[in-house]
C-alpha cells in the first residue's frame, strides 16, 4: 500500500473524484491500492485546498556557505 507522498498525481485525482461521488474511504483505497490513511489526508487536503498536488517545501536552515566557498575551503 502506498503512503500519501508516494502517489502520482492520477491516483490523487482518482481519490478526490471517487470521494466526491460518496465512495467509503475503505472501499476508495481499495480501488487505488493505498492506504486509508493516505486516502484521508489526501481528501482533506482536497476539500482545505481545492488541489491534491504534493508541492514539497524545503526544509531545514538555509545553507551558510554556498558550493563555491565550500570547494575554496577544501582547497
Amino acid at each position: 500500500m502506498g503512503k500519501a507522498a508516494d502517489l502520482g498525481e492520477i491516483h490523487r485525482e482518482k481519490i478526490a473524484m471517487t470521494r466526491s461521488l460518496g465512495t467509503s474511504i475503505t472501499e476508495t483505497a481499495r480501488l487505488v491500492g493505498c492506504s486509508r490513511s493516505a486516502v484521508v489526508s489526501i481528501h482533506a487536503k482536497w476539500i482545505n485546498d481545492g488541489d491534491t498536488s504534493s508541492r514539497l517545501q524545503g526544509v531545514g536552515r538555509p545553507r551558510v556557505i554556498k558550493e563555491k566557498g565550500r570547494r575554496r575551503l577544501s582547497r
